[in-house]
C-alpha cells in the first residue's frame, strides 16, 4: 500500500490483497523561482518563545543572553518543497547510487507503477471476473515497466498479480487513517507531511515512509 503526498496529489493503493484508489487534495502553490513541477506547502510549527532582556535593572545589569521560557511557544511559518508525482515515478535506476538504493527499495513502489499502467491502458482496475486475463496482462505490464526502468522483473515475482483483485477492510482502515492525517496536515498547515511515499505491507503488518525523487 502506498500513500504519496505532493500537496496537490494523494495516491493510495492497497497490497496483499490489493486494490487502488486515487484522489485529488489541493492544487499546488507554485514557486516563481522553481521548475513548474515543484510544489510548495506552507507549514506552521511551534518553538519556545524567546524573551529578550529588558536592559539594566536596579540591582545591576541583566544577562545579555536572551531568556527562553519553556512554557511559552510562538508560531513559525516554514515552506516545504515537493517534487511532482511524475518525477518520483521516472527515476533513473542505472546510476551506481540508485543501484545501491535498489536493495532497500520496497517492491510496492514498482507494483504501484504496474497498477497505474494497467489503469491507463484498460481504464479500470483488475477485475476478479476476468482473473486469468487480467493476471496475464499484469505480468506483461510488469515486464514492460521493469524494462523501461532498467530493473530486473524478479523484483516482482509472478504471485504479485494475485494481490491486485480485492480490498481488505482492515487495510483500507489503515490507509484511510494515514490519508486523513495527511489531509489535516495540509488543511491546517501544521506539521510536515510524509515525504513522499507511505508503503504498508498487510502481510507483515508494518508501514514505512520512503522518499523517491530528485536529491
Amino acid at each position: 500500500m502506498a500513500l504519496h503526498t505532493f500537496l496537490n496529489t494523494l495516491v493510495i493503493w492497497a497490497n496483499s490483497p490489493g486494490g487502488q484508489r486515487f484522489g485529488r487534495l489541493l492544487e499546488p502553490s507554485r514557486c516563481p523561482t522553481c521548475t513548474p513541477c515543484c510544489s510548495l506547502l506552507l507549514l506552521v510549527t511551534e518553538k519556545p518563545k524567546v524573551v529578550k532582556p529588558s536592559g539594566e535593572s536596579a540591582d545591576g545589569p541583566e544577562s545579555k543572553k536572551a531568556k527562553v521560557d519553556p512554557t511559552e511557544t510562538t508560531m513559525v511559518k516554514k515552506v516545504a518543497s515537493f517534487c511532482s508525482l511524475k518525477q518520483a515515478l521516472e527515476l533513473d535506476w542505472t546510476s551506481d547510487k540508485a543501484k545501491a538504493a535498489l536493495k532497500k527499495t520496497p517492491a510496492d513502489y514498482f507494483l504501484l507503477q504496474v497498477l497505474l499502467k494497467f489503469r491507463t491502458d484498460r481504464g479500470r482496475d483488475p477485475d476478479p471476473r476476468s482473473f486469468d486475463e487480467d493476471s496475464q496482462a499484469l505480468r506483461q505490464i510488469r515486464d514492460d515497466v521493469m524494462e523501461r526502468l532498467s530493473v530486473s522483473p524478479s523484483l516482482l515475482n509472478d504471485l504479485f498479480s494475485s494481490f491486485c483483485f480485492s480490498e481488505l477492510s482492515p487495510v483500507c482502515a489503515v490507509v484511510g487513517g494515514v490519508l486523513g492525517q495527511e489531509v489535516v496536515k495540509a488543511l491546517y498547515q501544521r506539521d510536515a507531511p510524509h515525504r513522499n511515499f507511505f508503503f504498508f505491507d498487510a502481510r507483515k503488518g508494518n508501514g514505512v515512509v520512503d522518499y523517491f525523487g530528485p536529491n
